[in-house]
């Protein structure tokens, strides 16, 4: 008998159960609940609580704070690929009058627009957002703390101003807008700024003994696109699984790409720690493992959403406590338990359809210099350059549609890779940005800079 791929070894849950039962248990929350997302489907939810009798479930309402601006970020994007802005062109073009609009949108979603991390005036997230009610409100009269674009500083009244141009450009508030074109469209039923039944209170646990004190659930106006949506496990496991496969009704998976890759300057502490951040979304390493996600807060509530995207595996995990529970450890930990306990089985290899005689004449080995490479042709249509010795300068690269190829990673990102022919049409060398590639250490037959001693390859007695 074979264990359907859905369905999790007894030894791998119970590993999962004893995580998150340590982290609410050690760390005092009154309630903790986890979903874990394998190959786009959740495959196990798990909870603990403080009341007898009252755990919550997959479909229990939590406040998740700033992973909101993940899905304010899916929203900016949406706008970008239709046309309707540009990412590198500053605020102020789409929403001008701000003070601050010398920001681009792509300086803001990264949090490298030099604004200040919070608005001026009473704890935004304990006060209504009927204090702030217009943007100069959430930004004040000082609302730049750094220049715009010379570091990563983290900014709530940046992702409040996106939010503000999503309105601007559709026409409709923000709520309306992300119902319409993101929580629709993938199911997200249980997601939106307002709690509904089921769902968990707020509270905040004393430091120094074991007791508990509401906290307020306040509509943050403004400042919603930056931390006002409650959501469950169960609806962000799905939004998991669209943040890794992408949705064509939604945002492809080019985009999301985008999202994923680091877009700001680190600082020392940040590139240490192996912390970056992209589009709206968080890039971390921990014990060699790339995690992307995003982690939340509020009085009262924590959140975390991780995923490998080389596993294929994502964690969700929501508590309701002002501070706790450090919760990326905890859904780390859970990406990681699943991803050794229960290693990704590989698609089927499977032969091309179809190919073009004038790739498959460019792949095998090439040198630069002295240093061996190999290109190939994988089944997705790209194209790849390796060091045969395994260490060096890689890249997958795009076709062009002319012949030409564009580098999509590392040191070769945006390069062009060109094959040069000779009056014959046969490929004398490949052009990497100036760099020659030989089909011989040196070729004397291609082009290569700076000429070929003549004297060839010789022993030295």
């Amino acid at each position: 008998m074979t264990t359907p791929q859905e369905e999790l070894l007894a030894g791998t849950r119970r590993a999962l159960l004893r995580r998150i039962a340590v982290a609410q248990a050690e760390e005092r929350a009154p309630s903790l609940v986890a979903t874990v997302v394998r190959d786009g489907e959740a495959v196990w939810t798990g909870a603990r609580t403080s009341l007898e009798g009252h755990a919550p479930d997959g479909d229990t309402q939590y406040r998740i704070g700033s992973l909101t601006k993940t899905f304010t970020a899916v929203l900016v994007l949406r706008l970008r690929d239709e046309g309707a802005i540009d990412l590198d062109e500053p605020l102020e073009k789409y929403l001008p009058g701000t003070g601050v609009g010398e920001a681009t949108i792509a300086e803001l979603l990264a949090h490298t627009g030099g604004l200040a991390a919070e608005t001026p005036g009473p704890w935004w997230e304990r006060t209504p957002g009927s204090l702030r009610p217009d943007l100069a409100d959430v930004l004040g009269e000082h609302p730049l703390v750094h220049p715009v674009g010379r570091r990563f500083h983290y900014s709530n009244p940046g992702y409040a101003l996106l939010g503000a141009l999503v309105e601007k450009v559709r026409g409709a508030s923000w709520e309306a807008v992300l119902r319409r074109e993101v929580l629709e469209p993938l199911s997200l039923h249980r997601t939106g700024v307002r709690p509904q039944v089921p769902y968990a209170d707020g509270w905040a646990v004393h430091p120094w003994a074991d007791v508990v004190q509401r906290e307020p659930a306040e509509d943050l106006g403004r400042m919603a696109p930056a931390g006002q949506l409650w959501s469950t496990t169960n609806d962000l496991a799905r939004f998991a699984a669209f943040l890794a496969h992408g949705d064509e009704r939604v945002l492809d998976i080019g985009s999301l790409r985008e999202m994923r890759r680091p877009a700001a300057p680190a600082e020392a502490a940040d590139v240490a720690s192996g912390y970056a951040y992209g589009l709206g979304m968080e890039v971390r390493h921990r014990d060699g493992q790339a995690l992307i996600g995003h982690t939340g807060s509020l009085p009262g509530f924590l959140a975390c959403l991780v995923m490998s995207v080389e596993d294929d595996v994502a964690a969700v995990v929501l508590a309701n406590c002002t501070s706790g529970p450090l919760l990326f450890p905890v859904a780390a930990d859970l990406v990681r338990i699943v991803a050794e306990a229960e290693p990704r089985i590989p698609a089927p290899w499977r032969p091309l359809r179809e190919a073009d005689s004038a790739v498959l004449e460019l792949v095998g080995q090439w040198y630069w210099g002295t240093l061996g490479f190999a290109l190939r042709l994988s089944a997705d249509g790209l194209v790849s350059l390796e060091p045969l010795s395994g260490k060096g300068r890689s890249s997958s690269f795009r076709s062009n549609g002319d012949g030409t190829w564009t580098g999509l990673e590392g040191y070769y990102a945006g390069e062009l890779l060109k094959p040069v022919r000779r009056p014959d049409g046969s490929v004398s060398h490949l052009d990497l940005g100036s760099f020659v590639f030989s089909r011989r250490p040196y070729d004397e037959e291609a082009f290569v800079p700076g000429g070929v001693d003549p004297e060839g390859w010789r022993g030295v007695g």
